[in-house]
């Protein structure tokens, strides 16, 4: 009788236990759904998509359509690296498809996907025009600072040479933005490996990027000191970024 009774407080333990982790799992999945559509990224460089954000015991799935493959891309960033995710599953579909790489179109879009991400420039003032390789930006700048910036940003993968057309304001606005924006961690994460996979001079670096409460931290190997220092410009002009830490090591 005794070893019966044993028996039927053990199983009720144990579907209580099961009961409790499925209830835990699926307010971890939730709290995923629910981070992944209030990020940085999602709330402004994806706005315009139809993206499905679906998370099953930490693995994600994404569907739908965005408009191009840097939105696609950065939809998989900012989802991997939220608390919790074990792996993402991206079924994401181009609304049109891609252009060609290499073309003067691919080109231009990643030079304009690349401007995005840095806030000490204005993408939506700076026009890109590109030929056989060769990009050429106008348009307007703050600040002679704010121009030397934006041809940096501009030497994305790809490009043979930026001539940097863009004429300076009469009545320059200042560029200084001691106050950083609040963006959650997964979305700043997002945004400096995309800029650094986009960047011609740190494309193949083999860099680690994380972020806590706005602390950016790069682990890799750079080839020199010149090499480390640009990392560490890319990445700290990045919307949200409060300081970078570059661990990277000299070759």
């Amino acid at each position: 009788m005794k070893t019966n009774v044993l028996k039927s407080f053990v199983l009720v333990a144990a579907a209580l236990l099961a009961a409790n982790a499925s209830l835990l799992a699926s307010e971890t999945d939730s709290n995923t759904e629910s981070a992944a559509k209030s990020s940085y990224v999602f709330m402004n460089y994806l706005q315009g998509d139809d993206v499905k954000v679906d998370s099953k015991d930490g693995v994600v799935t994404l569907s739908g359509t965005v408009k191009q493959q840097s939105h696609k891309d950065l939809a998989q960033e900012t989802v991997t690296n939220l608390p919790g995710v074990k792996n993402v599953d991206n079924r994401l579909e181009l609304k049109t498809p891609s252009p060609l790489e290499t073309s003067n179109e691919w080109l231009a879009m990643k030079v304009n996907t690349a401007l995005l991400f840095h806030r000490n420039v204005n993408a939506a003032n700076t026009q890109v025009y590109v030929e056989e390789g060769i990009v050429t930006l106008r348009g307007e700048a703050a600040s002679e600072a704010q121009k030397e910036l934006t041809t940096e940003y501009a030497k994305v993968e790809g490009s043979r040479e930026v001539r940097n057309e863009m004429t300076i304001a009469q009545a320059p606005k200042s560029t200084d933005q001691t106050l950083k924006e609040k963006i959650d961690d997964a979305s700043i994460t997002a945004q400096a490996k995309m800029a650094l996979l986009l960047h011609r001079s740190t494309s193949a670096l083999k860099t680690s990027v994380s972020t806590k409460e706005g602390i950016v931290t790069v682990n890799g190997k750079a080839a020199n000191a010149a090499e480390k220092d640009l990392v560490t410009k890319l990445v700290n002009d990045i919307h949200g970024v409060n300081r970078v830490v570059n661990n990277m090591s000299q070759e």
